[in-house]
C-alpha cells in the first residue's frame, strides 16, 4: 500500500532496530538534512552595494554574466523553493525508513522550479540514506517527451530493477513488474527504486491506461517503488485518474505557486552572486521582478528579459562608441568620451530592462500592425479618427471618404474604391477589422476590432501617423548614451501591474 500522508507524521516515533540506528546518528543526519535544503535568505542587497561596477566591453565579463543568467546554468542551491522540498523531501524519506512504496504529484506553472528542486532532492535523498545507514534507492529519471512510446516508460524501469537478469521477452515489461512486485520474496531482494517523471501529462492518453498502470505499481503489496510525476496541470490526477481515489492509492499533491516580485528580486540576485562586479542598478532587477510576477511567475522569463538586457545596452555601447569615434579627435571629442566611460553607464540601468520588458511582453496586435502595407496602416488610422469619438461604426463609403483625406493631406496616390474594398478585406483577415454584409459594397459596415491604443502605439514611431491621428509626440527620456526611451515603453512594462 502507499505510504499516506499523515504516516510521514508517525514514522518518527515508531520503534525499530534501523530507526535506534538513526537516533543514534542523529546529529549527522540533521546536519545532512540542513544541507540538503536551501540555504536561508543572505542580505544580497548589502553584497550588490559593496560590489564594484562591471565593464560590459569586457567578453568575459560578459560570457560570465550571461551564463549566470542561462536557463542551462543550474544554481547551486534552489532557494524560496525550502517548504516544497522539505515535504518532497520527507516524503520520500518516510517511504525509505518503512520501506513501503508511495507516490507524489508535484504540480505547478511553468518556470516555478519543480524540475530543480526535484533534481537537488534526488541527491540529497541518496546523500542522507548513506549517511543514516540505509541502502541507497535505484535513482530513475526522466522526461517523459524522450519516449518513443508512452509504454515505454515500464522498459526503463524494468532495465533499473533487473540490469543483469534475463527477461523473458515475450511477457511485457508491465506484467514483470507486477509479478515482481506482488511476491514477497522477489520483492524483498530489490533495492527501493526512485521513479521521477518529469512532464507526466505526456502519459495521457484516451484511456490514461499507461498512467494508471504506473500509479498502481504503487499500491501493489510488495511494491518497492517511490514515484514522482511532475507535471503543470494542477488537476490532472483529478481529471485523468479518478479511480486511484478509490482504490486508495491517488498520489500526494505539492503545488508549486508562481514566483512572487520578491522571491524572483532574490533568485535573480543569488544567481548573480555567481560573478563579483554589479551588473544591474536595483531599480530595474524590481523593474522585471514586478512586471514578470504580474504577467506569470515564471522565473525563466525572468532570466530571459534579463540577458535581453544586458544585450541592448551592449548594442548601446557599441552604437555610441561608433558615434563618438566618427566625429574629430579633438580635445572635446576626447573628453565626451571620457564622460561616456562612466560607472553609471556600465550597468544595466530601468531604461534598458523596459525596452527588453517591453519586447518581452509586447502584444502580437501591435507586431500584426507594425508589418502592414502603408496603405492598410492608413486604413487603420483612418478608422481610428473616425471612431475617436462615440461612433463604434461605419460604412466602407464614409472610411474611404476619411482614408482618402489623410492620403490628400500627406500628398500619398489613394488607391480606388475597389483596391480600398479588397485592402479592408484582408485587414479584416488579420482580425483588426469587421466587415459586415450587404449587397452594395459602400454600405458594408465596419468596426475596429482592436483597441486604438494598440494602434497608437504601434504607429506612433512615425510622425506622419502620429501627426494623422493628433497625437503629441510621446515624451521621451534621453539617457547618457544618447538612446531615446519612449515613455510608452515604461507604461508598456508596467501593464498589468
Amino acid at each position: 500500500m502507499a505510504v499516506k500522508s499523515e504516516e510521514i507524521s508517525r514514522s518518527h516515533d515508531k520503534s525499530t532496530p534501523q530507526k535506534r540506528r538513526l537516533r543514534s546518528n542523529a546529529d549527522g543526519i540533521e546536519k545532512l538534512e540542513k544541507e540538503c535544503k536551501s540555504p536561508v535568505k543572505k542580505n544580497t542587497s548589502n553584497n550588490f552595494s559593496e560590489k564594484p561596477n562591471w565593464n560590459p566591453r569586457d567578453i568575459k565579463q560578459t560570457s560570465a554574466v550571461k551564463e549566470a543568467l542561462h536557463l542551462s546554468t543550474a544554481p547551486s542551491s534552489v532557494v524560496c523553493r525550502e517548504d516544497e522540498q522539505k515535504r518532497v523531501f520527507d516524503f520520500c524519506k518516510a517511504c525509505i525508513e518503512q520501506e513501503k512504496a508511495g507516490s507524489l504529484y508535484v504540480c505547478g506553472c511553468p518556470g516555478t522550479g519543480k524540475s530543480l528542486s526535484m533534481e537537488k532532492m534526488k541527491q540529497c535523498l541518496v546523500d542522507w540514506a548513506k549517511e543514516a545507514g540505509f541502502q541507497p534507492p535505484d535513482v530513475l529519471a526522466m522526461n517523459c517527451t524522450s519516449l518513443a512510446k508512452t509504454s515505454e516508460i515500464f522498459n526503463k524501469m524494468m532495465e533499473k530493477t533487473l540490469p543483469r537478469k534475463k527477461i523473458d521477452v515475450s511477457t511485457p515489461p508491465l506484467q514483470h513488474l507486477q509479478n515482481l512486485y506482488s511476491q514477497q520474496q522477489q520483492s524483498m531482494n530489490s533495492k527501493m527504486m526512485l521513479i521521477i517523471a518529469d512532464e507526466l501529462d505526456y502519459l495521457v492518453t484516451k484511456d490514461c491506461a499507461v498512467l494508471y498502470d504506473l500509479f498502481m505499481l504503487t499500491a501493489l503489496p510488495f511494491s518497492r517503488c517511490i514515484l514522482i510525476g511532475v507535471a503543470n496541470a494542477i488537476d490532472l490526477a483529478d481529471r485523468f485518474l479518478p479511480r486511484l481515489k478509490s482504490l486508495n492509492c491517488k498520489p500526494m499533491v505539492i503545488t508549486f505557486r508562481a514566483y512572487s516580485k520578491d522571491q524572483i528580486i532574490r533568485i535573480l540576485q543569488e544567481r548573480l552572486l555567481a560573478v563579483p562586479y554589479l551588473v544591474f542598478h536595483p531599480k530595474a532587477l524590481e523593474l522585471c521582478a514586478r512586471k514578470v510576477a504580474a504577467a506569470s511567475g515564471d522565473m525563466r522569463k525572468a532570466l530571459c528579459v534579463c540577458r535581453s538586457a544586458i544585450e541592448i545596452l551592449e548594442s548601446e555601447l557599441r552604437e555610441s562608441t561608433s558615434n563618438i569615434t566618427s566625429f574629430s579627435t579633438d580635445k572635446r571629442q576626447k573628453t565626451s568620451l571620457a564622460c561616456f566611460k562612466t560607472q553609471e553607464n556600465d550597468i544595466v540601468r530601468i531604461d534598458h530592462m523596459a525596452v527588453a520588458l517591453s519586447k518581452a511582453f509586447r502584444s502580437p496586435i501591435v507586431d500584426t500592425i507594425q508589418s502592414l502595407p502603408q496603405h492598410q496602416q492608413i486604413i487603420l488610422c483612418a478608422a481610428v479618427k473616425f471612431f475617436h469619438g462615440a461612433k463604434k461604426d461605419t460604412t466602407v463609403g464614409e472610411l474611404n471618404k476619411s482614408y482618402l483625406e489623410i492620403c490628400k493631406s500627406a500628398i500619398i496616390p489613394p488607391v480606388g474604391i475597389f483596391d480600398f474594398l479588397n485592402m479592408c478585406i484582408v485587414v479584416a483577415d488579420q482580425g483588426l477589422l469587421k466587415l459586415g454584409q450587404s449587397r452594395d459594397d459602400k454600405l458594408k459596415r465596419v468596426t475596429l476590432k482592436v483597441d486604438e491604443a494598440d494602434v497608437t502605439f504601434a504607429l506612433q514611431g512615425i510622425r506622419f501617423f502620429r501627426n494623422c491621428l493628433h497625437t503629441p509626440p510621446i515624451p521621451r527620456i534621453r539617457c547618457q548614451c544618447q538612446k531615446q526611451v519612449s515613455w510608452q515603453t515604461f507604461r508598456l512594462a508596467f501593464s498589468h501591474i
